[in-house]
Formats: C-alpha cells, structure tokens, sequence
C-alpha cells in the first residue's frame, strides 16, 4: 500500500478529488439515460451546451478549452454531430481553416428538449439543500480548476510524475 504524508489540506483536497471523479462518473451515466431518448449521450450533450451558451460562435479549439476537453475528442463529437445535421460550420473570420461551430435548428431544438428534460431532474437532485452550501461548494472547486489551469498554463502541472511515461 502507498503511503502519503498529507497536510490536513492536502488530505480533504484529496478525499474531494476522489469524491468528485465518483461524482463525475455518476453524473455522466446519470446524463446518458435523461438524454438517450433523444439520441443523445451526455457527452453530445455537452457539446451542445457549450455551443448553446457560448455568446458568439467558436471554433472546436476554444469550445475544448473552455469545457476543459482535449480538443480531438470535441472535434470528434463535434464532427458526429454535424453528420447528423445537429450542427454546422461558419467562416471563421480570424481564421481560415479553424471554422465556427453553430447549432443547427434541429440541434437548437435537441438541447432545448434535453434542457427541459434536466430541469424535473436538477430540481428532485437538489430539493432540500442549502443553496449557501451550493454556492460554497461552487467557489470552491472554481478555486481549484484556476489552480490547476494556473500550474498548466505556468507549465508545471502540480504533482505531475513523468517517472511513469
């Protein structure tokens, strides 16, 4: 077994980590089955949100980033999506090759139907808890996304072995 000497910090920073990849993973299976019928999955569906609230059209690269994906996996899904007429591609005036991402009306109309599909669920998800609790909970892994967002973009991921590579 591996042993670690944790702060008191670096000790619930981890049980938190752990409990978020848990809640990660049930939140995914949980998005799938709410979106199925439509023929969705919940990583469609994320895609299409981000495309959705996104104030201006964006190429894939930025949709990545700012969902904090790689940018393959976007240009797959997103590249799924347009085949099935969900999306479509615009001239990217800045660019000429990154186009830009937009929603179809037949994909306007999917996330606007997975959209009152989660409303019922988010609201039976969350009956009975603190909204200060939410909104702590909120600051709190928003701090830590910067974190890590700050380490990568310094360069030096925190923790990061490459003795594994």
């Amino acid at each position: 077994m591996l042993t670690n000497k944790y702060s008191q910090a670096g000790e619930a920073a981890t049980a938190l980590i752990l409990e978020v990849f848990r809640l990660n993973g049930r939140l995914l299976a949980a998005g799938d089955r709410l979106v199925a019928p439509l023929g969705l999955t919940s990583a469609r569906w994320q895609v299409l949100g981000a495309i959705a609230l996104s104030p201006t059209p964006e190429p894939v690269a930025r949709l990545a980033r700012v969902m904090g994906l790689n940018r393959q996996g976007v240009q797959r899904i997103v590249n799924e999506l347009a085949q099935e007429g969900i999306v479509s591609f615009r001239d990217n005036p800045h660019h000429r090759r990154a186009k830009l991402v937009v929603l179809t009306a037949r994909g306007s109309r999917a996330y606007a139907a997975a959209s009152r599909l989660q409303a019922p669920w988010v609201e039976a998800l969350s009956a009975g808890l603190d909204v200060d609790a939410i909104a702590a909970a909120i600051r709190l892994v928003e701090m830590l996304r910067q974190r890590l967002d700050n380490a990568a973009n310094a360069g030096n991921d925190q923790g990061r072995d490459d003795s594994f590579a």
